[in-house]
């Protein structure tokens, strides 16, 4: 008899979800993680007495587009949501505006502010919602190949579905032009769907900005107590259903046997055996657990790329305080702090050269204004997330140019709130390469392979391994960000996964 039905290779979102289905399921899971707690870069620790810092993603938003917080009975396990609204603060410095759950109150601020902007919102949100929908539905199900056209479709609603396809084979940058004149509505739109990697130039990369109309759809919350709050409920939630979860316990190589998976073997020898084994780690790391016989060359050919985005993460004394600001509206959603789009293409053009980019946009966030748990009285947390920055550097090294890339982002953040440097009291840095030592971010991707449209939906991580099943090994499931829909808080590819082996396994276990 195996040690378990399932053993699952690292503790991330997506693996936990995998696991949580699978224990829910009656099936024995094993979760074996390298690091000192659950979550991978969905996990919160206090860092600085008192502070309570997120090591990745904060925002859960994509999570809400999908059934699995509420069929895991995530809230039962100790996930509590708290509600952040206004949803993003956009702003150049010098005009701050606010994206609203409520999108006709978004519009009729927008209106105000920028005549013809409000009304140009509204027709983007008209055209592009059932786009958005159907995208929520492909991320909830494994990837076909003929995704982009279902999509548009799908949303056509008696529009020229035709018309619909060519805008979203386009860059965002130019669909984001189409709509709206005015470059301070327009540049933070862009700046957050940049956020998924790719910049506004780059072919068959609207979807990134299409999708926008889901946040009035599902919001954006943030558990708890930290980001790590998801992951915590996810652990009780394996827990609950009879499995087991091991931290501090990584795993060296998949065991494999006439062609399937037999279990796995920890760095310090001991073994595990298994009917299946689920790999949530980069699809890198799966390949390299394996013996070179199993893995193909497809597998060894995906795209990383060289890093992507960087974070400066502050424990404050006092609260954030901008320039053009609104209490409490300004310190609760995503800061989109962009002074104009030729601010993101130049840090890119700067990222192509191998130099981290001097002057970057902000994604700032202060969820201790949501959530007192977070800092002391008075105090806040200020996380500060930045692109782009290059993994490979063209000169120098991290080690010698993590402080000038730390004081290029706190400079560019003091251009919308002067002074903030002046109440720090402890900081994380984390660097492109940090990204990849503390957390496995291979060359400080936080998506794990590059969000390009060659490594989207059915092509991710490549043609043959996208319904989350390594080809060639019996047995071996994968799910993370490595997989289909891809990087982000989202879950829906543990859950996907989790369908697959199930499936797999009950047939299984019916012959």
């Amino acid at each position: 008899m195996p040690d378990f039905d399932v053993v699952v290779m690292g503790a991330g979102h997506n693996a936990l979800v995998t696991a949580a289905y699978a224990a829910k399921a009656g099936l024995k899971v094993g979760v074996f993680e390298r690091r000192h707690l659950v979550g991978g870069a969905v996990s919160t620790e206090e860092l600085v007495p008192g502070y309570r810092f997120d090591y990745g993603g904060s925002a859960h938003i994509l999570i809400r587009m999908t059934p699995v917080v509420r069929e895991l009975e995530l809230s039962r396990h100790g996930l509590h949501y708290l509600e952040v609204d206004p949803m993003f603060h956009a702003s150049d410095g010098e005009t701050p505006w606010f994206v609203w759950r409520d999108a006709e109150r978004t519009a009729r601020e927008l209106e105000a502010l920028f005549p013809g902007q409000g009304e140009a919102y509204r027709r983007f949100l008209e055209d592009w919602t059932p786009f958005a929908r159907s995208v929520a539905d492909l991320f909830n199900s494994a990837p076909s190949p003929l995704e982009l056209g279902k999509m548009a479709l799908r949303s056509g609603q008696g529009r020229d579905w035709q018309a619909q396809l060519s805008r979203i084979l386009r860059p965002y940058g130019d669909v984001a032009r189409e709509y709206f004149s005015e470059e301070r509505v327009r540049a933070p739109l862009v700046w957050m769907a940049a956020q998924s990697g790719p910049p506004p130039t780059d072919p068959l990369s609207a979807p990134f900005l299409l999708w926008h109309p889901l946040y009035h759809v599902g919001g954006v919350a943030r558990p708890k107590g930290g980001s790590g709050g998801l992951t915590q409920a996810l652990r009780q939630a394996v827990e609950a259903g009879g499995g087991q979860v091991l931290t501090n316990a990584p795993v060296k190589r998949i065991l494999v046997k006439g062609g399937r998976a037999q279990g796995v073997e920890l760095e310090g020898g001991e073994r595990y055996t298994a009917r299946a084994v689920v790999s949530g780690t980069h699809v890198l790391a799966t390949a390299g657990a394996l013996p070179d016989e199993y893995v193909p060359a497809a597998a060894r050919q995906v795209r990383v790329g060289n890093g992507f985005g960087m974070v400066l993460r502050l424990a404050l004394s006092e609260r954030v305080k901008y320039r053009h600001h609104r209490e409490p509206d300004s310190r609760v959603g995503l800061g989109l702090l962009i002074k104009h789009e030729r601010q993101l293409l130049r840090g890119y053009g700067e990222y192509l050269a191998g130099e981290p980019t001097r002057d970057p946009p902000l994604v700032a966030m202060s969820f201790s204004a949501v959530d007192d748990s977070l800092a002391p009285p008075g105090g806040e947390v200020l996380w500060l997330w930045a692109q782009y920055y290059p993994f490979e550097l063209a000169s120098g090294t991290w080690e010698s140019r993590q402080a000038e890339a730390r004081e290029n982002i706190l400079r560019a953040f003091e251009h919308y709130a002067p002074g903030t440097r002046d109440s720090i009291v402890g900081e994380l840095v984390q660097t492109p390469q940090w990204l990849e030592r503390e957390l496995g971010l291979l060359r400080g991707n936080v998506m794990h392979l590059e969000m390009s449209f060659d490594q989207m939906f059915a092509f991710r991580p490549w043609l043959g391994a996208s319904q989350y099943r390594w080809p060639g090994v019996r047995g071996l499931y994968l799910t993370g960000a490595s997989t289909h829909p891809g990087g982000g808080i989202m879950g829906a590819s543990g859950r996907n996964a989790a369908r697959v082996l199930l499936r797999d396994l009950t047939r299984r276990r019916g012959t």
